[in-house]
């Protein structure tokens, strides 16, 4: 949306006064592109990095404005949530040691923020999505104050007409839902841009879909998000859900989501996409600081097409055509908005320079890919990638069938070397980074896999929580090397640092596994779950998940005593719950519950949201965990 202030697409009569606009904007397009004044024969790359800023124990931090005026660089601006930044490089000539002078330049750019950031005790982090983010992370109060940022979240809520729900399946299953757009901010990404002329803009973007699916393979790197075990790339299924503004109206009829791989190739020109984007989609946002296109044309000038680059802000194609001004002239490029952040830098210059290299080397293979492959297999690849990685098997071109690893070995990352090659990139550069996604692929040890095998290993003998947390130590102690992943060692629990940053909240030593029983259940129910999962407090909720009540041994003992003399009848369990029951919320502060439970002689603490849902319970056991933590800690 750059610097536009945007207001929500609520009014019709300052919609249909953008729309003018913005199809000024299309016919100007189309105008230039017909008079060949879109810059041709020259090649630019730029990206953007978006990252995530963390405290010392290892949560997000919302800090951003006060670290970016701090920073004080146009460089740096913020994102969606208030512990989000990113950083925009300044394009380069695709040529030389372009590539090699991006990493330095994104280093230098980091490490100023590093700077800044240690000021206010945060730090940043590069990955697809943190490891210890959670639910209260992603309250509205979170999102940047921005008018922008309200108006889009409240367009796409007023379009869905009701809360984002979200369904993720992998290992572990997400179900939950959130009442803003928050959860997009979770999300971050290197989105790499590249120049193409309008004479092959049709090739090269198709060609960008079809390698989608195994470059994303080489680099995934979100496997997490609240704890659960999802998508080797949980971000495509994340950000997908959290602007989908397809409502109820729409089920019982073929919608398409505004995060989108897209349907089938392109034909003409990049006006294919743009048509296709209006005739499905209506404004999210909209401007009415915008410019007449046509006269701009008439008095010799080059039009920014301000609304139809807010237009295509609001519309998240995973390979996304884009309109700029460079130098004076007006420039195509295609925008590669699926690479992950992280693991490290040098990682990411790698992930960029296989996919440049593609998309300068596979439209001279390919003269019209369309022709070769089919697009459903194009897309099937990209979703498998984003599910399962490495692991998955590929349909490519000629009807042929490649696991991953064979597909970019033998036949893509040649093709790499030879496009890098013919733009003229310094070899040294070549060898360098198209090595390491050699050796991520051979070895299958791509950012994902690395986060699931250590949060693997550490579960077995830790609590989630610690899990998390010192599995996002260890991607921030070896990003900071710069070493590439697939060198990556294993993590150690010991990494998670001391028990302020493992204890500290309740919801960190909680037990998320529930046992419960339904206020209308038979009272002879509660005995029998007690005794086979070794449990002496049985929590009662009713049919909407909210706690309404306690079974504990004690209370069960007194009830049976007294059965045993008037005989046994078939009773609720609602007849012999304590309904008082003492509850904390998530956030509580762990001295502050042990606190409570001590005063009010309990030996639990069920755990509740704001809308009194079971989220937990602690207990005794869990605090005789921590309290024997604390002891070997102070040895």
């Amino acid at each position: 949306m750059g610097n536009l202030n945007v207001i929500p697409a609520d009014d019709t009569a300052k919609v249909r006064r953008y729309m003018q606009f913005l199809f000024k904007d299309i016919e100007g397009l189309e105008k230039m592109i017909a008079d060949n004044m879109i810059e041709e024969g020259v090649t630019r790359i730029g990206a953007e990095q978006e990252l995530c800023l963390v405290d010392k124990t290892l949560r997000p931090a919302p800090i951003a404005d006060e670290v970016l005026t701090k920073l004080s660089d146009d460089h740096f601006t913020t994102e969606l949530s208030k512990f989000n930044l990113e950083i925009n490089l300044d394009p380069l000539k695709f040529e030389g040691d372009c590539l090699s002078l991006m990493e330095k330049r994104l280093s230098a750019y980091l490490s100023v923020l590093e700077d800044k950031a240690d000021e206010l005790d945060g730090q940043y982090i590069l990955v697809g999505i943190v490891p210890t983010i959670r639910s209260s992370d992603l309250d509205i109060e979170n999102m940047t104050p921005r008018i922008r940022y309200y108006a889009l979240n409240d367009s796409i809520l007023r379009m869905r007409g009701g809360p984002q729900e979200f369904r993720i399946q992998g290992t572990d299953e997400l179900i939950t839902r959130n009442n803003s757009v928050m959860f997009e901010s979770c999300n971050t990404s290197f989105q790499v841009h590249y120049q193409v002329g309008a004479s092959n803009f049709v090739n090269a973007y198709n060609c960008a879909q079809a390698v989608s699916g195994p470059v994303l393979a080489s680099c995934t790197n979100s496997p997490i998000f609240l704890g659960k075990r999802l998508w080797r790339e949980t971000r495509v299924a994340l950000f997908s859900q959290s602007t989908d503004t397809r409502g109820q109206v729409n089920e019982l009829r073929e919608s398409k989501s505004r995060v989108v791989f897209g349907d089938n190739w392109i034909g003409n020109n990049v006006l294919d996409i743009v048509r296709e984007d209006i005739t499905i989609h209506r404004p999210l946002v909209i401007s009415e600081e915008l410019e007449d296109t046509a006269e701009q044309l008439k008095k010799g000038k080059i039009p920014a097409l301000k609304a139809l680059a807010l237009y295509n802000g609001t519309i998240y194609k995973w390979n996304r055509a884009c309109y700029g001004v460079s130098e004076g002239k007006p420039h195509l490029r295609i925008e590669n908005r699926y690479l992950p952040a992280g693991p490290t830098v040098v990682d990411e210059i790698a992930n960029a320079a296989f996919w440049v290299g593609l998309m300068h080397g596979l439209p001279e293979v390919h003269k019209n890919i369309a022709e070769e492959l089919e697009f459903d297999q194009a897309k099937s690849n990209f979703i498998k990638a984003a599910r399962i990685g490495l692991a998955s098997k590929f349909r490519w071109i000629g009807g042929k069938n490649y696991f991953a690893e064979d597909l970019i070995l033998n036949e893509l990352l040649p093709v790499a070397r030879e496009g890098l090659t013919r733009a003229k990139i310094a070899g040294q550069d070549i060898d360098r980074y198209l090595e390491i996604i050699a050796e991520r692929v051979k070895t299958g040890n791509t950012g994902s896999q690395w986060i699931v095998d250590s949060f693997h290993t550490l579960k077995k003998n830790e609590s989630l929580d610690a899990s998390l947390v010192a599995t996002t130590a260890g991607i921030l102690n070896r990003q900071k090397k710069n070493e590439p992943v697939h060198l990556w060692d294993n993590v150690h629990i010991n990494e998670a640092g001391g028990g302020v940053n493992r204890y500290r909240r309740i919801d960190q030593i909680m037990s998320r596994r529930l046992y419960t029983v339904q206020d209308e259940d038979l009272v002879d129910l509660v005995p029998n779950i007690m005794m086979w999962k070794q449990i002496r407090h049985l929590l009662v909720e009713n049919d909407r998940g909210e706690l309404v009540g306690l079974v504990t041994m004690g209370r069960l003992g007194q009830h049976y005593s007294v059965q045993d003399k008037k005989g046994k009848k078939a009773i609720p369990v609602k007849k012999i719950m304590v309904k008082d029951v003492y509850t904390v919320k998530p956030d509580t502060p762990t001295v502050e519950a042990a606190a409570l439970m001590r005063e009010k002689k309990i030996g639990c603490l069920p755990v509740v949201n704001e809308d009194n849902k079971l989220v937990g319970i602690v207990t005794e056991r869990d605090f005789l965990k921590v309290a024997e933590f604390f002891l070997n800690e102070s040895k």
